[in-house]
Parts: C-alpha cells; structure tokens; sequence
C-alpha cells in the first residue's frame, strides 16, 4: 500500500524532510511534535501484512481526530528477513541508530532462523535502549473468547523485561566451561553434588534491586494515572527467595517511597487515587486468572513469569492476535505484535491484524494522542460487533452457531478504518 506519508526503505532509511523527530526531555518525558516521525519495522512472516493494516486504521484515526493539523510520517527500518536480503545482516547497524534517535517506534513480530547461530532480534531490539518494561493490557473487544463473560478480563501485565533467566547466562551440559562452574559451586560455595550432577546444565537467573525497583515504579505510576485499584506483585518468591522473593520485596520497598506514600496501600480497601497492592504466589495466580480474572487490574512481574502470565492471559480472551504489547524504558519506546510470524499462513491475506493495531492505538496513547487511540478501539469494538474479521474471528463466531462475515487481512482493516468515527 502508498501512502504519502509512508517512507519505505530506498537503500537506506529514507527520513522525510517534513516530518520532526520526537525529543527527549532531560525528565524524560516527551516532546512530541504535530509531525513526529515514527519508525516502522514490518517483520516476517505475516508481519508485511499487518503493518500496512496497522498504518491505514491509525492514519484514519489521526486524520479523523486532528483534521491534518497533526499527522504521522512513517519511516520503514529493516530487520529480520527482508534486511537479511536487502544487506546481508538480520539486525542493520541503520536500524538500530534511527530508532534511536527517533524515540518511539514500532514492529511487526521477528522470526529467528531455527538451527542458526545469533542472539534473538527482539533481545537485541528490546536491550539497544534498555527498554525494561514490558506492557501487555489485556482486556475484551467482543471476539469469540473461551472463558463464559470474557468481558471480566481488563488487566495489565508489566513483565520485567531486563533481568532473569533472558540475560543468556547459560552453561550447556558436559561442557568444559559447566563443569568449572559446577566445581565452583561444590567446592568454594559447599553446593552438593546431587544438587549439581555432571551431566547437569546451568542457568543463571540474575534480579538486581535497581532493575526491578524501577520496573516497579513504571507500574505503580501507570496504575495510579489510570486509576486501577488492585496491583498484585506476582513470583514464586517461596521457592526462589534470592531472585523473586527479593523482586516481591523490593517491590514492597517502592510502595513505602515518598512518591507512593499514601497513595500505594498494602491493606484495607483502596480510596480514590489509591491502589492496593498485594502478593500472589505464581501457580495461583495463574488459577486465579482462570477462576477470577476480575480481581487484578494491573501484574507486575519478572521476565519469566511475564512471559506465562501474558500469555495465559491472552488466551482469556481468544489469544495474543487480540492483545497490543509494549516495551518501555525511561522514554524510549518500541510497541509491537505480540504474536509470532505466522509463516504457515504469510502471503495468503488471513492474518489477524488487531495485535498490531491495538499497538498502534497504545503508540499514540503514550504520545499523548488519547482522541485518536480512543477511536480506534470504538472502531474495533464495532467492527467485531458487526461480526465481521479474519478467518479466525469468523470461525470463532460459526463455532458459537452465528454468522459471520470473513475478511482478508486489509479488508478487514479497512471494515475497521470505516467505522472510525
């Protein structure tokens, strides 16, 4: 699709002269111009679909909010397949400098080759600018879900996403390097050997004090701005009490700071402009979750944890096709699909693109574009109410004995852009 706000890469990344890069203010907050210009990656598998979708409903959105006095200039970076073909390189040195400087941008999911050597683009992605945070809401729009009142579902997962077992500190079984370890650890730290085998291989789960308190903090301030009520600080703190029972009371710690102070309670029912934090154990809740997804509003968790979490949390409410994801860090931001790349069915038009564009709408909300993104989730909520989608919406509703009226990936998107308001 051509747009005439849509740059795609010539070369090398092709930064358009009327739009302004967001600047970073030395709070950290944004300064976002009526012209920004937002880096897009579309990924692989599905992910050339779904962008195009994504960028016709939030420039419909935007035009129909603003009436042309603010507008996105989109900037098309590589990475993953598409930059493997076009320079050799699966993550561009260009790719990582532009996003860079431009603050806040977003993607479509990122394959990695199976049997091939390398780190993960979305480590690498979510590490270039130490975005720690990793934001998932969930909440219903009125799909097919597999729970009875899916409407119970609305709550925040804030996974870590810069400590834990993802920091690759791994030693492979019957290495040389393992048994070091292992050797270490019996001799010098009187670690037993049934503990430690020597066929065993070892994982290292590093949690620091300063990585989850301002994780934390990032949370307890979303659920204070969005006047949230309950915040459970999920972990299995019992079992691992040196990684996340010291995250649980760490982030008990926060709640006592001068920021929070009266306005984070641990007890009683929370007041207007309080919010109640609590513990909960990982396992329950995960059944709670099942049981009772109306009793959180906001999870905030390690990076493990998060990753179970989110996903069980998305399948509430018929998977992570419906579900927006964001990475943050201290202003630097990069929202993105939150489902994989879907090879089997790339190039065929049946790809879901609401995961991306409810991403979208979450990109302008953290610009401070609030009309925009609002109309965008109205414009969701009638177009599912209609029953119109992708062949996996369509089949959810037939599977429900109703009809429905199936869509390719850009129909649907414009079924979508057609009912903003």
């Amino acid at each position: 699709m051509k747009w005439d706000n849509v740059y795609p890469w010539e070369g090398k990344a092709n930064i358009p002269q009327e739009g302004q890069f967001i600047k970073l203010k030395e709070d950290k907050s944004l300064e976002v111009p009526d012209n920004p210009i937002i880096p897009y990656i579309e990924g692989d598998g599905i992910g050339p679909e779904i962008a195009p979708a994504m960028i016709h409903v939030v420039n419909t959105a935007v035009e129909r909010a603003y009436g042309g006095k603010r507008k996105i200039y989109w900037v098309e970076l590589l990475a993953g397949d598409k930059a493997e073909e076009k320079t050799g390189k699966r993550m561009p040195e260009e790719t990582l400098e532009v996003l860079k400087t431009a603050i806040v941008s977003i993607k479509g999911p990122l394959g990695t080759p199976v049997g091939k050597g390398g780190k993960s683009l979305n480590a690498i992605l979510r590490q270039s600018m130490d975005f720690y945070s990793a934001i998932r809401p969930v909440y219903w729009l009125g799909q097919p879900a597999p729970i009875p009142n899916p409407e119970r579902v609305n709550v925040a997962v804030f996974r870590e996403n810069s400590d834990d077992v993802y920091m690759s500190i791994e030693y492979m079984p019957r290495a040389e390097n393992t048994q070091k370890v292992r050797e270490f650890f019996i001799k010098e730290m009187g670690v037993s050997e049934y503990a430690l085998p020597e066929d065993c291989g070892i994982t290292v789960k590093p949690m620091s004090e300063y990585k989850t308190k301002r994780h934390v903090r990032k949370a307890l301030r979303w659920a204070l701005e969005n006047n949230k009520k309950v915040v459970a600080v999920v972990g299995k703190g019992n079992i691992m009490k040196a990684t996340e029972g010291a995250f649980i009371n760490w982030a008990f710690e926060v709640a006592k700071e001068p920021e929070f102070e009266g306005r984070v309670i641990t007890e009683g029912e929370p007041k207007e402009g309080q919010v109640l934090m609590v513990r909960v154990i990982t396992d329950q809740m995960l059944m709670q979750l099942v049981l009772k997804p109306e009793a959180y509003d906001v999870i905030i968790t390690q990076n493990l944890n998060g990753d179970y979490i989110s996903d069980l949390a998305s399948a509430l409410v018929g998977g992570p096709g419906f579900v927006p994801s964001g990475n943050i860090g201290d202003g630097y931001a990069l929202f993105e699909s939150t489902h994989g790349t879907a090879y089997d069915i790339a190039g065929k038009g049946m790809a879901n693109p609401l995961s991306l564009t409810l991403s979208g709408a979450m990109m302008l909300e953290y610009l401070g574009w609030k009309e925009p993104a609002e109309l965008i989730y109205q414009a969701v909520r009638r177009a599912i109410g209609d029953r119109l989608g992708t062949p996996d919406i369509a089949n959810g509703f037939r599977k429900m004995g109703l009809e429905a009226k199936e869509l390719s990936t850009f129909d649907f998107a414009k079924a979508i852009a057609e009912r903003i308001g």
